[in-house]
């Protein structure tokens, strides 16, 4: 039987296309150019949430998650730039998952910065 290998893309209605791509491009290296983005390999999570989750806000049908590496310079960077960043003890847990941020693009989108653990 065929399989799916992977996520081939996303694919979203945005109010400025070209200011979001933008916004992307430069907070987390999404290419702009329309070219392909070649991600490292490595654990994506597939997971519906029930329709009264408060995980991400009511009024958004999906979130974003990226995988990074090195979080606390990530934060720091959109920090400094003014850019909000959520951060909460409760989504780190014991860390076992990893550590978590969130931000929002400038659409209002939530986007959430995920470094999974070590090893």
């Amino acid at each position: 039987m065929a399989k799916v290998t992977g996520i081939g893309g996303l694919f979203f209605r945005a109010q400025d296309p070209a200011a979001l791509l933008a916004w992307y491009g430069h907070w987390f290296g999404m290419p702009t150019d329309g070219a392909p983005w070649v991600q490292d390999a490595g654990p994506t999570v597939f997971a519906p949430f029930k329709a009264t989750s408060d995980y991400f806000p009511a009024d958004r049908q999906w979130m974003l998650n990226l995988r990074v590496e090195g979080l606390a310079a990530m934060i720091a960077a959109l920090r400094a730039a003014g850019i909000a960043v959520e951060t909460r003890a409760d989504w780190d847990g014991d860390g076992s998952y990893g550590h978590f941020a969130r931000v929002h693009d400038p659409e209002g989108n939530p986007v959430e910065l995920w470094e999974p653990p070590q090893g």
